[in-house]
This record gives C-alpha cells, structure tokens and sequence, in this order.
C-alpha cells in the first residue's frame, strides 16, 4: 500500500497534507484511505493525519501533531508573518514547527536547516527554496536526526532565524526538553543563529521537563495563542523576550 509505504519513509507518522503531496492525490483521498487502513488495522488515525499500528505506533510526534491543531496553527501564521523570503531559517521536529512549515510554503528562496523528516519534507523543491537535511542520528518517534553529527553540521551554517519547540517553559529556566538530546541540539542552534524564536501553545506553560535548553536570555522571541502567566510574564520581560500572540487568544 502506497499510503504505509509514504508513513514508513516520512519517519512512521505524517499530516494528511504531508501524505497527499507525497503521493501526489488530494487530501480528501488520504483521509479516506487513512480511514480504511485504521478499519484494517494497518495504521492508526488521529486528527489530521496517522501513523503506522504496531507495538512502537504510539509515536511522540503522532501524539503531539494531534494535540492544539488549532492553536498551533495560529502560532504558526504569526511565524510565517515574522519570515522573509531569502532567510536562512532553522526548523527542528516539534509539532508546532510542523504547522509552521506548512505556512512558509508561502515564502520564497528561503534556506532551510532541519533535523526533521517533515519539515524537509515539505519545503523542499518548492518556492526555490534550499534546503539542508542534517546528519546524525535517526530517532524515528521524533521523526528527526539528533546526536554529535548533527550537531557539528548546523555548526556550519549562519542562520537568520531558529524557530524550536519545548516541552514546557518555566519561569526559572527557561524551554525544558524531555529529551536531552534535543535540548543539546537546541543549545547548539542558539549559538549559530542571529534571532531565536519559541513557538508552542499555551498549555505548554504549566509543562515542565527535566532538560534545560539554551539560555532564557537568548530567546528573542516566544510565538504562542495566549498571554502567558503572571510569573512567565514577568520572567520573560526581564530576560527580553517578546511575546507574540496569534489572535484571538490574547486573553
């Protein structure tokens, strides 16, 4: 089937408009196909995409990419809205930067550096775009490349703009990761890029994780749907990061 053999080569789980310009038919077809191969149990389906049904299905990223749509889709715009075409950008393999990869198909010339399966996938041979798929080691619940080769690559690149993700965001320190590797990854990419940007939605506020990731003072920017706290955003305005919220969750 040519819809699991598309999940298998995009990391075991994708968004139905992944799937569709993969296979080259309409987003209509995935669903309904998704919806048939769920029946059979070959895939698992959740809002807006699937991933492969096995032992190991329950995917990180399947999980995320279905939780928040849309609010990551706003967050995502207001990303979009802040990019230039022509800049360097760097996209990691957070489910909210999923969103936000779909929205700068908008954008032209851009020079993408990724660590993930999708965000390559997406914006690759499109709008003239460029676009750098990182070495390294594959963790397929992330959909992404992570580890010492990856992190030596995005060394090599002079970014405009980093856009990740986290786990939580805490007043005391910061993005926090549950995995360190994709919090050494995220210190690494802060050291290479000119503006660093967080987008994830609120509930990400109340999260905590055990992983620091690069310094809070570094962040220039925090995409997210809702003003964040009292404690946050105070902690936020003193390390100098500001705060964008996509409207319509402004309160």
């Amino acid at each position: 089937m040519e819809l699991v053999d598309a999940l298998r080569r995009l990391g075991g789980s994708a968004r139905s408009a992944e799937l569709a310009r993969m296979l080259d038919v309409s987003e209509e077809t995935v669903r309904r196909t998704i919806k048939a191969l769920d029946k059979a149990g070959a895939v698992q389906r959740v809002h807006g995409g699937a991933f492969l049904a096995g032992p190991q299905s329950a995917t990180s990223f399947a999980r995320r990419i279905s939780e928040n749509q849309k609010e990551k889709a706003q967050i995502a715009a207001r990303v979009a809205a802040h990019v230039r075409d022509g800049m360097a950008l760097f996209l990691d393999v957070g489910s909210t930067t999923a969103f936000a990869a779909e929205e700068l198909r908008q954008k032209s010339g851009l020079v993408v550096v990724t660590n993930s399966i999708g965000a390559a996938q997406t914006l690759a041979n499109h709008n003239g775009n460029r676009v750098h798929f990182l070495g390294g080691e594959l963790q397929s619940n992330e959909r992404g490349t992570f580890g010492f080769v990856t992190e030596q690559q995005v060394r090599r690149f002079a970014l405009d703009l980093a856009i990740l993700s986290a786990d939580g965001f805490s007043a005391k320190q910061g993005i926090l990761y549950h995995s360190s590797a994709e919090a050494q990854l995220a210190r690494v990419v802060a050291e290479c890029t000119e503006q660093l940007a967080v987008a994830i939605a609120h509930p990400k506020f109340d999260e905590t994780a055990p992983h620091c990731g690069p310094s809070p003072r570094r962040i220039d920017l925090l995409f997210t749907d809702q003003a964040p706290g009292k404690k946050l955003a105070a902690a936020l305005d003193g390390w100098g990061v500001r705060t964008d919220i996509a409207p319509g969750k402004q309160g």
